[in-house]
Formats: C-alpha cells, structure tokens, sequence
C-alpha cells in the first residue's frame, strides 16, 4: 500500500542522507542554544541537488546557524562561531542571533527595522520563501523543521521574492550572484521585475 509522505518528513529524510550536514547539527547542538537551527542555503542546497539529481553536493559558500537569545551579548556570535569552527573547521561558520538583526540592519542595508521577536519570526523574513526554511537536532536525535512559510516553494522548485526585508533590488542580486538558474535548471524563478 503507498503511504504518503509529508514535505517535513521528506526534508528530515534527506538532512539525515547527509552526514556533513548531521555533523553540522550535532555541532551546533552541543552549544547549548535554546531556540536555533541552520538554515537558508544549507537547507536549500541539499534540496535542490537531491531535486536534480546531483550525485556530487554543490558546495557551501557558508552555513547559517541561527538562534534567538535576546539576553546574549553580540559578541557571543563570534564566540559561537569560534567553537564551530574548532568542531568542524572544513564548514565556513557564520552565527547570527536573529534578536539583535535589528541593531545592524541600518548599517548593512540601508534601512530600519523592527525587533524580531522569535526565531521563526527572522526565518520568516529571509529573501526568498524557498529559503526561509531550518532545522534543528533535538535531543533523541529528532529533526525538527522550521518553515514559517511551509515547504511547497522549496520542493516545487520555486524562487519568488519575500518581501519582509529584502528589497526587490537584494533579490535581484541573490538570484544573479548565487546562479540559481546555472546551479539548478529546473527552478522557476519568479519575475525579477
């Protein structure tokens, strides 16, 4: 009898088929954080390669690991980063608390914007809604999946533009500067008008 799988339980499957990515998750479990995950092209990639058909994974340009901690001083992604990269120096690290994006925002893009208020709240708010997707490692060894979004864009192979942050402009220069057309020829990417 054929049972149905859900998208979620798809995407659990396919983190658990990489090892470099498992390893990534023990990693950053053994942190400690409270509400985190990694997220964004981490995610997106191993979908997409697994999509395509890819028997060699498009390499990393980083992986984001994303946490929510509004007490933690900024200087503790650094620190986080630091212990990541001592665990698995062959990932380029990059740490954000996604409770403090709103003191930088200004200075990186040019623009003003409110407190996030949760980790699903700064997920939701990444460029494109195929990549506002993460997951965590939580003790037992089970994957939990955030996608404030849902999981369709991802694994239709669509890229539409999330307007929440990134500006019509950044998306333009996403799209172009990451070849997601070249990388990943059965996408459908939304109009970049």
């Amino acid at each position: 009898m054929y049972q149905s799988t859900t998208l979620e339980e798809r995407l659990a499957a396919l983190v658990r088929s990489s090892a470099e990515l498992m390893a990534a998750l023990s990693a950053a479990r053994s942190l400690g954080l409270g509400s985190w995950c990694i997220g964004a092209g981490a995610v997106r990639t191993l979908v997409w390669d697994a999509l395509h058909g890819h028997a060699v994974p498009t390499p990393l340009a980083d992986v984001d690991l994303v946490y929510y901690a509004p007490d933690a001083p900024p200087q503790r992604d650094p620190q986080l980063e630091a212990r990541l990269r001592m665990a698995m120096p062959s990932l380029a690290w990059e740490v954000t608390n996604q409770a403090h994006v709103h003191t930088w925002f200004m200075r990186e893009f040019g623009r003003e914007v409110a407190p996030l208020l949760s980790l699903e709240d700064g997920v939701s708010t990444w460029p494109e809604y195929a990549t506002c997707v993460g997951v965590s490692l939580e003790d037992g060894d089970a994957i939990r999946v955030i996608a404030p979004h849902g999981l369709e864009d991802l694994f239709a192979l669509r890229v539409r533009h999330n307007p929440a942050r990134a500006d019509i402009d950044t998306y333009r220069q996403r799209v172009a500067s990451k070849r997601f057309a070249q990388r990943w020829p059965l996408l459908v990417i939304a109009s970049l008008q």
